[in-house]
C-alpha cells in the first residue's frame, strides 16, 4: 500500500488497538482547496522515520528526472531528521497564515502547492499517498499515545495540541485549514473519508462503518 511497510506495520497494530474519538469525528471540517490554503500545513516540513528517509532518498534519485518535469530539482530535500524546506515568499502563504508558524513551505510543494511526491505516485498508477511520509497524509488525524496501560485513541488535533510540548504554544493542527472547525463543514470522519480508509486497509479494521 505505501512503500514503508515496517511503519505501516506498526500502524496497523496501534490502529487496531485504538479506541475512536467519536466526538471529535463529529466536528464539521471542510476539504482544503489548495489554491487558497496553499499546503499551510506542509510549512514546515515533515519529520521522518529512518525508512522513510531511504524511501525518499531512492525515489529522488531514481525519478529525479521526472521529478524536473514538475519544475522541481533540490539538492538539499532531506535534513537530519525530516525534510527540507524552503524560505516562503508572500504570495506563497496562505491569507491568515498562523503568526507562530515559520515562513515556509516544505521543499516537496510545487510551485502550485502540490506535493511532488503525491504527483509522482499518482503519475505511476500507485495510490497517491505510496511515497507521502505517515504523518503528513494523516494529517489532521492524530494517533494520541495510549496513557498509563490504556489504549492509544485515534483523534483530531485540537486547540493547545503540540508534538514538541512546548508550553502555551497556540498549536499546529487545529491551526491548518485543514484541522479548522469550520461552520457549514461537513463531519469530520466524512470529510477524511480517504485517510480513514487507507487506514481500514492497513489495519483490517473498518473504521468508517464504526464512525458512521
Amino acid at each position: 500500500m505505501t512503500a514503508y511497510p515496517g511503519i505501516e506495520r506498526e500502524l496497523a497494530r496501534q490502529i487496531r488497538e485504538a479506541a475512536l474519538d467519536h466526538e471529535a469525528f463529529e466536528l464539521p471540517l471542510k476539504v482544503c482547496e489548495l489554491a487558497t490554503c496553499r499546503a499551510t500545513c506542509c510549512h514546515d516540513g515533515a519529520i521522518l522515520e529512518a525508512e522513510q528517509m531511504a524511501g525518499i532518498r531512492e525515489v529522488v534519485g531514481a525519478r529525479r528526472d521526472h521529478l524536473r518535469r514538475y519544475g522541481w530539482d533540490h539538492d538539499r530535500f532531506l535534513e537530519e531528521n525530516r525534510t527540507a524546506t524552503l524560505q516562503a515568499a508572500d504570495s506563497e502563504l496562505a491569507d491568515g497564515f498562523p503568526g507562530h508558524f515559520p515562513r515556509t513551505r516544505c521543499v516537496f510543494l510545487d510551485a502550485e502547492h502540490r506535493c511532488v511526491l503525491q504527483r509522482l505516485a499518482m503519475d505511476e498508477g500507485r495510490h497517491p499517498w505510496f511515497w507521502k511520509p505517515v504523518s503528513c497524509w494523516m494529517h489532521p488525524l492524530l494517533l494520541r499515545p495510549r496513557e498509563r496501560g490504556g489504549r492509544p485513541v485515534l483523534t483530531l488535533a485540537r486547540s493547545g495540541d503540540d508534538p514538541a510540548g512546548k508550553p502555551g504554544y497556540p498549536g499546529f493542527g487545529s491551526c491548518t485549514p485543514c484541522g479548522l472547525p469550520r461552520a457549514g463543514g461537513e463531519p469530520a470522519w466524512q470529510v477524511l473519508r480517504g485517510e480513514l480508509e487507507l487506514l481500514s486497509e492497513i489495519s483490517g479494521r473498518d473504521l468508517l462503518r464504526e464512525l458512521s
